[in-house]
Order: C-alpha cells, then structure tokens, then sequence
C-alpha cells in the first residue's frame, strides 16, 4: 500500500514538471511588438523584364518561380547594392535561396526572406520555425522590402562580416565563399548554391548597374488647351450627344452602322451620352 502511495506521488511530480515544462516553454514564445515600417517606395526597373525575357528564350526549362522572384525583387537588390556596397547579385541570390523563391512558409507568413533570426536586440514581431532547432525565432516584418533592408544591416553593423566589403561590390564568388567563412551558413555547399543561381539566372549583371542609371526617366507631360467639344475629336472620334444613335452618327460621317460597330468592338446599338466613337 506504501508502495502504491509513492509512486502515486511520484507521477504526480513528473506530470507536474511536465505541465511546468511546456507553459515555461509557451511562455519564453514572445510575440515581439509591432515597428513602425516605412512603407517601401516604387523603385526603378533595372531591365529585370528584358533581361528575364531573353534567359528564358535560351532556357525554356528555368525555374517560373526563380524568374518571376527575380522580376519582382531585383531593383531592391541594386538599391541595397549602391546604398551599402553589398553585391545585388549576391543579395538576390540569398534572398532566392533562403526564402525557397519566396514561397517558404517563413518567407510567407513573416515576409523574412533572408532567415534572419531574432537574435537578443530584435524587440519587433517575431514567428516560430524549425530550423537547426525547433521552434526558433525568427523576425517578422510587414513589408519584404524591409527584410531586404534589415539583411543589409545585418551584413553591415557585424565585425565577422566586415572583410568582405573590401572585394568590391562585382566579386561575387568571393563574397559567397566569404558569406559561408563568416559563419552565414552552417551548410558546406552554401557558397557554391549561390554560385550556381547567380550564373544559372545572370544575376551578376544586376551588378554592372550604375547608380546614376538607377532612378526613374522623367515622363514629358504635354499640357493641352481646355478643348472645346467639337464635333468630332483628332483621330476621327466622335463624342456622342443626347438624341444621336448609331443610324444618325454613321450618316453624318457618311459610313455604316455596322463598320462603327466593328471599329468600336460593339456587340448592341446601344450608346451612351459622352462615350467616344471611332468614325473611321
């Protein structure tokens, strides 16, 4: 009976330490806070289209995803580039890796596209993930272009990272060989991966980019005279009145009702007061 008693006690314990255990567990899961994120700004094309475009004529077989990835995030990798010096290539490849094109449940559910960890200053908003361990922290942020800006911080602000600023922002093999050698990755193949997406994918001419080519061509804006409704409008278009139907616009530019319907992609003879018909 004593015997019975003691155990009875002693699993009491364990599964109270166990309880302990997983609320303690629960309790260190801190959601971090929400910052203040500026909203990211339209940037510039750097030819990422054109450039997409022709490696995917010569390579029908490459990756949508990679190419489409490429497409949306290359400008804010030669931003990052002309503003912290760190190669676009380089950055666009990280970012195509570790955030597995963008489709990761990270990358999806936290915007973090480079993997960065909470580490002890991140006081923002944080999400959980299995990595090299269980349930790790992991920065969250609301914007992706924000994840782009905090990986340049993360190279930048850290002594470990610091020898690889001097290799120029053209050498990127060095710079994955050195990514791996300061401790970026625990994965032996890490630099070669990122090799191999770079040349894969061209990214290395996102490079070449001079800053002074990065920044939006001014669009002439012409300025126009307050017109005066006329009958008919530059281009042979006329801008329908109450009372007109297409019998009576079609007489008056001496054509047919049905060739201003083929013109116009008109499938009734309905029209409108104010709408634009192409007469000829």
């Amino acid at each position: 009976m004593k015997l019975k008693v003691v155990l009875y006690c002693v699993c009491l314990l364990v599964l109270s330490s166990c309880g302990s255990h997983k609320k303690t567990s629960q309790q260190k899961k801190n959601p971090g806070v929400v910052l203040n994120e500026s909203k990211p700004e339209k940037l510039p094309s750097v030819n990422q289209k054109e450039i997409t475009k022709k490696l995917v004529k010569k390579n029908p077989k490459l990756n949508k995803h990679t190419i489409a990835y490429i497409r949306k995030y290359a400008p804010i990798a030669v931003k990052e580039m002309h503003k912290h010096k760190i190669p676009a290539s380089i950055t666009l490849a990280q970012g195509i890796l570790e955030s597995g094109k963008g489709r990761s449940e990270l990358a999806l559910k936290s915007n973090n596209h480079f993997g960065i960890k909470c580490h002890t200053q991140w006081k923002g908003e944080r999400v959980y993930h299995d990595d090299d361990e269980e349930g790790e922290c992991f920065r969250k942020y609301q914007y992706v272009a924000t994840s782009y800006d905090d990986h340049s911080a993360f190279l930048t602000k850290r002594k470990r990272y610091s020898f690889l600023f001097n290799y120029g922002s053209k050498d990127y093999k060095r710079w994955a060989k050195g990514l791996k050698k300061a401790g970026y990755a625990t994965d032996k193949k890490y630099p070669n991966k990122l090799i191999k997406i770079i040349e894969d994918y061209n990214l290395y001419q996102f490079d070449k980019v001079k800053k002074k080519d990065f920044k939006f061509k001014k669009e002439t804006v012409k300025k126009t005279k307050k017109e005066v409704k006329p009958e008919y409008s530059v281009g042979n278009y006329y801008e329908v009145e109450k009372g007109d139907t297409l019998y009576s616009i079609a007489k008056k530019f001496n054509t047919t009702v049905a060739k201003i319907k083929e013109l116009n992609g008109l499938k009734s003879n309905t029209i409108a007061i104010g709408q634009h018909l192409l007469t000829h």
